[in-house]
């Protein structure tokens, strides 16, 4: 049961932007914190375990929406109990539900923590630097700050897309918190390719390189126009048909739980999750360049990762994220330590696609861990 219905006021359920000029847009939009409440409620109701939900409060009195799963079929829990946790992290505008296809498997045999990031999902939605390491900073300190009120010394640490991103500086900067770190289709971690100057000659190079056609102006003034908004404005400003839009543009999540729910719960769920104040986006826009990309790319970093910390990339064979990035983490880490798998049949939601494979995949790891 959720805790908070009970121990809250209500209105510390429905957090707005204060102060913002968006401010009377709920009021149009179909959504609020309690819509989202109660959709994430439907999902997290086919959870078999031992579930434990509530709000994390930081030193800065941000709250970090957080499940703690356990095997209630355990006989002796405190043999659970020494076990390494793993913590989950979701990619940009997701949140704890979307693991629901993962969360009973991998706490067979140990304590398994998801959390929303700060600025996404049920958690608090704080303003964001739009500097890009700033950014990235608050991000990686309300993880930190988490950890510490919970109370976990070591864990085992997944992220999925940004949640991969923020994982692996986490890492760099808390090394010794992480037993092994699992990156699931890491965003952020190429650098941005190099785009042939206007002479047709490569930059520095002095050599004549095909000269490639621009966009029209008509598409650099659109793109100009849409730098401007954060990436899933436009679920905002449709109002009253932003569910429609979801549904309509992401009928993948639909499908990718259709067994669990014959109706719109998911797509609501994400609609829900990012039809609030844009904070984590905020954050996002500040730290990625054209979405894709990220302005201070991982591979730049990823060598200050201790040689020893076992590292496992995990792609999906048909995702858009390239896993070659994987290979040359391999290069530079120039380690035994780590590893990158390829998961078929699975696009960037790896572990929606292929739950099964996913899990068999992850639990494996836990348990090379302890």
């Amino acid at each position: 049961m959720d805790p908070t219905s009970t121990t809250t006021p209500m209105h510390n359920d429905i957090e707005t932007e204060s102060g913002s000029v968006w401010n009377w847009w709920p009021s149009w939009r179909p959504t609020s914190m309690s819509l989202l409440k109660t959709t994430e409620s439907k999902i997290l109701a086919c959870i078999q375990n031992d579930v434990w939900s509530r709000f994390v409060t930081l030193p800065n009195q941000d709250r970090i929406w957080t499940l703690t799963l356990t095997n209630k079929a355990v006989r002796k829990p405190a043999e659970q109990a020494h076990k390494t946790p793993l913590v989950m992290v979701h990619g940009f505008g997701g949140g704890v539900g979307l693991w629901i296809r993962n969360l009973d498997a991998l706490s067979r045999s140990r304590p398994v923590y998801a959390f929303d990031l700060l600025g996404f999902g049920r958690s608090s939605r704080p303003p964001f630097p739009s500097d890009a390491a700033k950014a990235e900073e608050q991000f990686v300190n309300s993880i930190e700050q988490w950890r510490q009120s919970v109370g976990l010394e070591n864990m085992i640490l997944l992220g999925h897309s940004l949640g991969g991103y923020l994982a692996t500086s986490y890492a760099i900067q808390y090394p010794s918190r992480v037993s092994h770190l699992i990156l699931v289709d890491p965003w952020g971690f190429p650098e941005r390719p190099q785009v042939q100057n206007q002479s047709g000659q490569d930059q520095g190079q002095g050599q004549e390189v095909v000269k490639r056609q621009g966009p029209p102006r008509w598409v650099k003034a659109i793109a100009a126009v849409v730098s401007l908004f954060n990436p899933l404005a436009v679920i905002r400003a449709a109002g009253p048909w932003g569910p429609g839009l979801v549904n309509r543009f992401r009928p993948d999540f639909k499908r990718k739980f259709e067994d669990l729910f014959d109706d719109d719960t998911m797509t609501q769920y994400i609609y829900h999750c990012n039809a609030q104040s844009p904070s984590g986006e905020v954050g996002f826009r500040a730290m990625s360049e054209s979405l894709g990309w990220a302005k201070r790319p991982m591979l730049q970093r990823v060598h200050l990762l201790p040689p020893s910390m076992p590292l496992t990339m995990l792609y999906g064979a048909q995702s858009w994220v390239d896993s070659s990035s994987g290979e040359k983490v391999v290069q530079i880490r120039d380690e035994t330590q780590t590893r990158v798998m390829l998961i078929n049949e699975a696009s960037h939601h790896v572990y929606a696609d292929q739950p099964h494979a996913f899990n068999r995949v992850v639990e494996s790891i836990c348990d090379s861990v302890d």
